[in-house]
């Protein structure tokens, strides 16, 4: 018979995993097209590009800071920094998912020598993300729930694809910034 902390780990391993399904499936009908956009694209929309490389770029210094604190072993610290990681993130995605819908997809130009350079950042950044946020929620249950062993194991994974998909999403925007049409 299941303890309550197995039923516990369970109920949020397919909580994790639901939400984890739901935001993938999410971008991929948000890709498709299948979703209409308003016409003409609102003026804000314009601007959720920079929006979300400000708050990679965020995340980023975040959770180096918060890697510093747990090696000082200020945990307080830590939790603080990967919780406001944790909420910025959150706010990048809605950000993400907004702009997705509501603009039409803006292309590297094909002929350009750094398209080689831009895709392979894009392809592993994309992947990345939708490995690395399982991982996260998952860790952050652990860190919550006292659970420091575990969390120590998984973070060990999760802490460097963050810290890749975070700064690569800064990338990303850098590079593709000129070929918008706002």
């Amino acid at each position: 018979m299941a303890t309550i902390d197995q039923v516990k780990e369970r109920t949020v391993f397919r909580i994790v995993m639901a939400l984890s399904i739901f935001v993938f499936l999410l971008v991929l009908v948000l890709d498709s097209k299948i979703l209409p956009r308003p016409q003409p694209m609102p003026a804000f929309a314009a601007y959720l590009p920079m929006l979300n490389a400000i708050i990679n770029g965020s995340c980023t210094v975040l959770l180096l800071l918060s890697l510093k604190a747990i090696k000082r072993k200020d945990v307080a610290r830590h939790k603080q920094l990967n919780l406001l990681t944790f909420v910025l993130s959150s706010l990048f995605l809605i950000s993400y998912v907004t702009y997705h819908w509501l603009s039409e997809e803006t292309k590297f130009p094909a002929d350009h020598p750094m398209r080689p350079l831009y895709l392979t950042i894009l392809i592993s950044h994309i992947i990345l993300a939708a490995l690395v946020l399982p991982m996260i929620l998952v860790s952050f249950w652990y860190g919550l729930s006292n659970q420091v062993q575990k969390h120590r194991k998984l973070v060990r994974w999760a802490f460097p694809i963050w810290l890749y998909v975070t700064s690569t999403g800064v990338i990303v925007y850098l590079m593709i910034s000129p070929y918008y049409k706002f």
